[in-house]
């Protein structure tokens, strides 16, 4: 067990279409997903008042500007978190991307987030290819980058 992956809870989207979505994002722009489809896409759900979170931003940040020139799009769904604290946030960890507002929490449903952070990886195709709970490596984030930005 020391060299796996921490066993991950099953997904039911995992090899499904991504759920679409239409969030705006905290500098007021909107993002949908269907508008991304031929790009690789990580979603990310996390908050500021999640530790794990802190760990991850900048893995996050250094993925997105590693794998840019393959077309990877990364994006920061907030979870239950006001948008102040998410400006804040994402100023202080320097984070680049998108950072969407999830008011009713309909996406994290659609998700199945049952606890943040979350990471997605999504296709070119708009399949879902990988779901990580917790937070996530570098191994991981770059390998499963690598896969969906081929």
């Amino acid at each position: 067990g020391i060299v796996r992956d921490p066993p991950q809870p099953p997904s039911p989207l995992l090899g499904q279409p991504a759920p679409d979505f239409r969030l705006t994002a905290l500098d007021g722009s909107v993002v949908e997903l269907a508008g991304l489809r031929g790009r690789p896409v990580i979603i990310n759900f996390w908050a500021s008042w999640c530790p794990p979170c802190r760990e991850e931003a900048p893995l996050l940040r250094r993925v997105q500007e590693e794998y840019r020139d393959r077309g990877l799009v990364v994006l920061g769904v907030v979870f239950e978190d006001s948008a102040e604290n998410a400006r804040t946030f994402m100023r202080q960890y320097d984070q680049r991307y998108p950072g969407l507002l999830d008011p009713d929490g309909r996406t994290a449903v659609d998700y199945g987030v049952f606890g943040i952070p979350e990471t997605y990886f999504v296709g070119r195709d708009g399949i879902v290819t990988y779901k990580q709970s917790g937070a996530i490596s570098w191994e991981i984030l770059s390998r499963e980058a690598e896969v969906i930005s081929r």
